[in-house]
């Protein structure tokens, strides 16, 4: 199986002002963000903080990406990981179509309707 690349949890809060102080508190440190979300680094570790725009926690991956968020010459373009995992006999909730390049994503659930993203940024 191809390396899924960096890996990070994104949390579905409600309150992102309060989300950041406490995951500061924890010793995490804001690493970028937006309207509405927030990355949050301790070393290697990733936490994202999206309010209003997930309905559950997810499970992210980054093919492209090391776990510091640096772009990675050579990597399994998330196309590729779409059909090893579909040839593996996984259902996939959205598919990248046919034909793309660049950016896109693709998702599925494990057996307990946990939400996984494969979203590669280039």
């Amino acid at each position: 199986m191809s390396d899924l690349g960096a890996f990070s949890i994104s949390l579905a809060v409600k309150d992102l002002k309060a989300s950041i102080a406490f995951y500061e508190k924890l010793g995490f440190e804001a690493a970028g963000g937006g309207e509405g979300w927030m990355m949050m680094r301790m070393g290697d570790k990733v936490i994202g903080l999206f309010e209003g725009m997930f309905e559950k926690n997810i499970i992210t991956f980054n093919p492209g990406w090391t776990q510091g968020a640096e772009n990675l010459e050579e990597f399994a373009d998330v196309r590729n990981v779409q059909e090893e995992l579909k040839a593996r006999g996984l259902e996939l909730t959205s598919e990248v179509e046919a034909g793309t390049s660049g950016p896109a994503s693709i998702t599925l659930l494990d057996p307990d309707g946990n939400p996984i993203l494969i979203d590669q940024h280039r």
